[in-house]
């Protein structure tokens, strides 16, 4: 279950809140007048999520590139613009 925080609690008691995020992979969303507003996850996490963004983008470049036909060369998307 993920712990939520206010803001204002999260300022009072922000190297505590840190080491739970950091040493305890615990994520933590932060709140603001009763609404989520931010998330804290550790680096592991973090890093985690960009693989799997990573991962998204790479299939999306390859089903776009096995979709050829349908591109239009940059020299005339640069010549419509004007550039």
């Amino acid at each position: 279950m993920t712990t939520k925080i206010s803001t204002a609690d999260a300022r009072k008691n922000f190297a505590d809140i840190v080491n739970k995020v950091a040493y305890g992979n615990e994520p933590i969303v932060l709140t603001r007048r009763g609404q989520d507003v931010a998330a804290l996850v550790s680096i592991d996490e973090l890093e985690l999520l960009q693989q799997i963004e990573d991962h998204i983008d790479i299939e999306d470049a390859k089903l776009a590139l096995a979709e050829a036909e349908d591109n239009i060369p940059a020299e005339e998307v640069w010549k419509q613009l004007g550039l």
